[in-house]
């Protein structure tokens, strides 16, 4: 989808999308880390589209499980207990990417 969005002659769309994956590459903070931090902004929006995107990325650069449940458990404080089925999503998810029952899901692309 993104492919066909960005094949629109739109300079805006084009622009942020750029912003995105720039956003996402190593600099002062890691890639991991960076990860870490859109996994939360997405828990505390309730996005899970953007959820499950963090999760499978968060993955792919080496987080670990403790290590994603302390982003849950920052998510959660910030954002309260609406956050909460959201997160049994996101570790409904995590669980099967762990044993390969799920895809990585392309709602973005930061690469």
């Amino acid at each position: 989808m993104n492919e066909r969005i960005l094949a629109e002659p739109n300079q805006v769309v084009r622009r942020f999308f750029a912003l995105d994956t720039q956003t996402y590459q190593p600099g002062a903070l890691d890639l991991k880390t960076k990860e870490l931090l859109g996994l939360v902004a997405s828990l505390v929006l309730r996005c899970d589209d953007c959820i499950s995107y963090h999760v499978a990325q968060c993955r792919e650069a080496g987080v670990k499980r403790d290590e994603m449940f302390e982003a849950f458990s920052v998510g959660l404080v910030v954002g309260g207990s609406i956050v909460i089925p959201h997160m049994r999503r996101a570790v409904d998810f995590l669980d099967r990417l762990e044993q390969g029952e799920a895809g990585a899901p392309g709602a973005h692309e930061h690469g």
